[in-house]
């Protein structure tokens, strides 16, 4: 499990480097230190209000078939960059660009051997 939670971890800091390697008007400072950071913020703030959020749009979200969910994320990333000086947006297009480049990096990252880490068996 702890294997599981790191590796994504890694995923998430690798997705944003790529995104704002990729993206224009997206900016991640402090090298390897500031994407882990700011993987860590994301996820846990993705996980406390993003939750409430998906749950309060419930409704915007079966409409969208869960294309909302993309302008939580972009919020989400603004509230990060806002709080946060190691990642920087220029306004809400490139927080849109970048939720869109982290969830498909994400996605793409989660199909290597990392993404796949080796289940232990349980001995008995």
């Amino acid at each position: 499990m702890l294997k599981r939670l790191l590796a994504s971890w890694i995923i998430l800091a690798l997705a944003f480097a790529l995104a704002a390697w990729v993206s224009p008007g997206m900016w991640l400072r402090g090298g390897i230190s500031g994407g882990l950071w700011i993987a860590a913020v994301f996820g846990l703030l993705n996980l406390v209000l993003g939750t409430i959020l998906r749950l309060v749009t419930a409704p915007l979200m079966l409409l969208t078939l869960g294309l909302f969910g993309i302008v939580i994320n972009a919020v989400l990333l603004r509230m990060v960059a806002a709080g946060s000086s190691d990642l920087r947006l220029d306004g809400f297009g490139s927080a849109l660009r970048g939720a869109v480049l982290i969830a498909v990096f994400t996605w793409l990252l989660t199909l290597t051997p990392l993404g796949r880490p080796k289940r232990e068996h349980k001995r008995r």
